[in-house]
């Protein structure tokens, strides 16, 4: 009886900043300014009087054949690179990839991959996922990863990269079966 009262007249009280967990996770970080910029004139350099809609460099570089995406999608992966400093849980790592390779793959069809890239902006979704995953304090604070980061992240890279080198063997196919049919 004497413990249940002790109980009911308990009082909740928060604790100080001092005394919370140390490895607690904060709500949001700032990134460092660079990446910010580079997510930037990616993704949300211009825009379009009247319509308000935005585009970057992504959008712009994509327009060239064969390489654009290409080019653009190393940008991609050094964001990616840099989200191991900020020690981002791996599947926020698998997440990042997933939203290059969707930008990569879509982006590769002529026209059509360009305008997608407008819309999806892989870059600041990436920068949108690192500030909300982040475990470190600070931009400071991120230094350095990992080494099973950088091994996930390495992997990741590689199966893009794999991506990559097969449609550019699909394409080969797919044109030389069109120059020898047609030619005949």
């Amino acid at each position: 009886m004497k413990d249940e009262r002790r109980i009911y007249e308990a009082q909740i009280v928060p604790a100080p900043v001092e005394q919370t967990i140390e490895g607690a996770r904060p709500s949001t970080i700032e990134v460092e300014r660079n990446l910010e910029l580079l997510s930037r004139w990616m993704d949300n350099l211009f825009r379009i009087p009247g319509l308000g809609w935005r585009f970057g460099l992504d959008s712009i570089i994509g327009l060239v054949p064969g390489v654009g995406d290409s080019a653009t999608s190393v940008v991609s992966l050094y964001i990616l690179a840099s989200a191991v400093r900020y020690r981002v849980p791996k599947i926020t790592l698998l997440r990042m990839g997933f939203n290059i390779g969707i930008d990569w793959a879509v982006g590769a069809v002529p026209f059509a991959g360009d305008a997608f890239d407008a819309y999806w902006k892989s870059n600041k979704r990436n920068i949108e996922l690192i500030r909300q995953r982040a475990t470190v304090r600070s931009a400071e604070e991120a230094r350095e990863g990992r080494a099973s980061d950088w091994l996930f992240v390495g992997i990741i890279m590689l199966v893009l990269i794999a991506i990559l080198l097969g449609s550019l063997a699909v394409s080969v196919i797919i044109l030389r079966w069109l120059l020898n049919y047609f030619s005949l």
